[in-house]
């Protein structure tokens, strides 16, 4: 009975933290240019996991290879966007990828998503518009990064359906951090020019590096190979509103009446779409590949 208290505690922290660390970012890429922000970040998170244990294996480098090229577009989308976006809506439209990973995974299956989680959609989508999308109609650039954000990271959960249960946690953690750092000091070389990141900026990147990258993020695999992803879907859907809550905290951000209705939308919605995913196999069965695989990581996301 421990094990299972244990990993929800464990969750519970990843959440804090990755919730907490929009508010980190978003400093961060005020002192240096986003992309490498995310190459030095991950590098230093990739060669923490290193440290602990060399990955070995065609299988697991090149499965780790595709989850990391969903991973650096996540986070390369999602620290762009905030450069121009609050922590708070950072954190909240992330929040998203909750919603579209059922209906990823259902799309890809050839079935009908069930009523609940369509209906969460809505309500979700609903609060993402009342949250994002300004009188004018338009959606500024910071939250469109974002909600591609929470496109990858959607797709990264339903390629992990497939693929995590065959390796190690750390090693294949290990490739998908290292395949986001090489991409990321790439992306900042051809965009922002060679250099390192600014003295401001590497608390942070030490932070997000090895508390969170390699830290949280392990928490949270090894956390769902114990206790299955529909209940680590419902912890980890905390961390939007660790995010509100830490962008109002520390950068004094206020959503405002029409935000905070936006926001409580998004939040119901993440819960409606978690009550009515299923067992915990609707993914299984949604992912690519034989019905036996077993899931053992869900969600991926964060920040």
């Amino acid at each position: 009975m421990r094990r299972p208290l244990i990993a929800f505690a464990a969750l519970a922290v990843a959440a804090l933290l990755f919730g907490a660390t929009f508010v980190v970012v978003k400093d961060a890429v005020a002192a240096t240019p986003p992309m490498r922000f995310v190459g030095w970040r991950f590098l230093l998170g990739a060669l923490v996991l290193f440290a602990i244990r060399v990955p070995r294996g065609k299988k697991l480098w090149r499965d780790g290879t595709v989850a990391g090229l969903f991973l650096f577009a996540g986070y390369a989308l999602q620290t762009q966007g905030l450069t121009t976006t609050s922590a708070s809506n950072s954190g909240l439209i992330t929040g998203l990828y909750v919603v579209l990973t059922p209906l990823m995974a259902a799309l890809l299956a050839r079935r009908r998503p069930r009523p609940l989680v369509i209906g969460g959609a809505l309500l979700a989508f609903a609060g993402f518009a009342v949250l994002a999308v300004v009188d004018d109609l338009a959606l500024s650039s910071g939250d469109a990064y974002t909600i591609g954000c929470a496109v990858a990271f959607a797709g990264h959960i339903v390629f992990l359906a497939r693929t995590a249960h065959w390796h190690q946690v750390v090693p294949f953690t290990a490739v998908q951090l290292l395949v986001t750092a090489v991409l990321g000091l790439i992306a900042s070389a051809v965009a922002e020019g060679t250099g390192v990141p600014a003295q401001d900026a590497w608390p942070a990147i030490a932070i997000t590096g090895v508390v969170v990258s390699a830290g949280a993020f392990y928490l949270q695999v090894w956390s769902q190979t114990v206790i299955g992803p529909s209940r680590t879907a419902i912890i980890l859907a905390l961390e939007p509103g660790f995010a509100a809550g830490s962008g109002a905290l520390f950068l004094g951000e206020r959503l405002g009446a029409r935000g905070l209705t936006g926001a409580l939308l998004i939040l119901a919605g993440i819960y409606v779409v978690l009550a009515g995913t299923g067992p915990e196999d609707d993914l299984e069965r949604a992912a690519i590949g034989s019905p036996r695989d077993q899931l053992s990581a869900l969600p991926q996301a964060e920040s």
